[in-house]
């Protein structure tokens, strides 16, 4: 059974995307840490970051640190942290944290519930950051 990112890949279920290629996706996480909170995937479905390539995953972290600069330069932070569990969902993601304090990547805190227009309006603002250093 193909999981919720591969579907989001699909285009079977929609997403705020931020950056795209044609071996990657980045979008917004829809339930947040903080304003910005970005998953980064492969597009080819696989279960554990680990068990990819090693060119593979060499890969997907530069595109996201792309994709990290992007989010810095629209979002309000002083780093964008970097994290990888890999148990919520069995599909390889790094989420990518805007955060000017420590307590706020602590996945045990409450997410934030944005609108869709908020959450749009950011996505196509770390999009055309991205894009203009692209």
């Amino acid at each position: 059974m193909p999981s919720i990112f591969t579907r989001i890949v699909k285009g079977e279920i929609p997403c705020y995307k931020v950056a795209e290629t044609d071996k990657y996706l980045a979008f917004l996480d829809i339930r947040p840490l903080t304003k910005g909170h970005t998953l980064v995937i492969p597009k080819e479905e696989t279960d554990y970051i680990f068990d990819l390539e090693d060119a593979e995953l060499a890969n997907l972290h530069v595109f996201s640190k792309k994709v990290a600069m992007a989010i810095q330069k629209t979002i309000a932070c002083t780093r964008v942290g970097v994290c990888v569990m890999g148990l919520e969902v069995p599909h390889a993601h790094i989420h990518l944290i805007p955060f000017t304090q420590m307590e706020e990547m602590n996945f045990a805190n409450p997410k934030l519930q944005l609108e869709s227009n908020e959450m749009q309006e950011i996505a196509n603002l770390i999009q055309l950051a991205f894009e203009k250093d692209a």
